[in-house]
């Protein structure tokens, strides 16, 4: 059951796991390879992707099992949250914890599970697997976001 307006309402905290998960605006840069920067301990995105991220939906293809088949990977909780501040500062679950507004092109606000893809905010079409990419090239793959 998803609440009306939930986001602007309630705390992370205060959600049920229908709401959590609609927060997710489905960007997909929460499963890029990121690096840290040695001396400003600034993270750096790159435009490869985990091994699970479908590049045209940017949606994990076995979310369920996930932590099994990705040792690395993080579960983002309401309790965990401080500790994930490699998100984008367009994510859903950042914004509300900072409490700010959701984008226009979130699908909360859009009403369109594919505005985040027309926004262009999304990686779709834009990543490659990290199983196709050499470890001593990853520098090669460092962006960075317009928005």
């Amino acid at each position: 059951m998803i609440r009306d307006k939930f986001w602007e309402k309630f705390k992370l905290n205060e959600l049920n796991e229908t709401e959590w998960e609609a927060l997710c605006d489905g960007c997909g840069r929460c499963c890029l390879v990121k690096l840290q920067d040695e001396d400003t301990n600034e993270i750096l995105y790159t435009s490869i992707s985990c091994k699970l991220l479908d590049p045209e939906t940017c949606r994990c293809t076995d979310y369920k099992n996930r932590m099994m088949k990705v040792p690395n990977c993080m579960k983002l909780t309401p309790n965990s949250i401080t500790e994930f501040g490699y998100l984008p500062e367009t994510c859903g679950y950042r914004k509300v914890y900072e409490g700010r507004p959701l984008e226009d092109w979130h699908p909360l606000i859009s009403g369109d599970k594919n505005s985040v893809h027309k926004s262009g905010v999304s990686v779709a079409y834009k990543v490659y697997p990290e199983h196709k990419i050499e470890y001593d090239d990853i520098q090669d793959f460092i962006i960075e976001f317009d928005d």
